[in-house]
């Protein structure tokens, strides 16, 4: 009886070791997606813009292919990031304004809330070229998600451990 139980605990043992998860390939259409972006600091639009790599990147690899400027894509800005992409702010922070330009020439049109431009005192004229001034953000999102698109709302939060610590 003893050696059954062994051999039971020796072969539930290595069916469960043979185990894996399963990678599926899911069929991905065209986005169609619009990005909010309302962040209490500026500085996480760097990690937002993450985000649109991250629908981006797969989709043009194989086996989907997508070309980017097929993309449907979207970005609504009405947050604190704004003063991101105030020109007077480009030293400070001339990398996600590089990045989204980058986007913008893939296609990725990036719009600002009229009523947060106004709040914080901004014209048409302090804004870079690839910026649309909408507006209002919220019937913004809502006419996209209207016209089918998939809201998509980066949550953004600090990082306080490294990988290696909670892996």
């Amino acid at each position: 009886m003893r050696s059954f139980i062994i051999i039971l605990l020796l072969w539930t043992f290595q069916a469960h070791a043979a185990e894996q998860a399963e990678y599926v390939q899911t069929p991905y259409k065209e986005p169609k997606v619009v990005f909010d972006f309302y962040f209490d600091n500026p500085q996480k639009i760097n990690s937002a813009l993450y985000w649109i790599r991250s629908l981006m990147t797969p989709l043009s690899e194989e086996p989907y292919g997508y070309a980017p400027e097929f993309m449907n894509i979207k970005v609504v800005i009405h947050g604190t990031e704004i003063v991101t992409i105030a020109k007077k702010n480009y030293k400070k922070y001339k990398t996600a304004v590089e990045r989204m330009r980058y986007y913008a020439m893939l296609g990725v049109e990036f719009k600002v809330c009229g009523l947060a431009s106004h709040d914080y005192g901004y014209q048409l004229s302090d804004f870079y070229e690839f910026i649309q001034v909408v507006p209002s953000a919220i019937p913004e999102l809502a006419h996209w998600q209207q016209e089918g698109y998939a809201l998509i709302a980066p949550r953004i939060m600090d990082k306080n451990f490294t990988i290696e610590e909670i892996r």
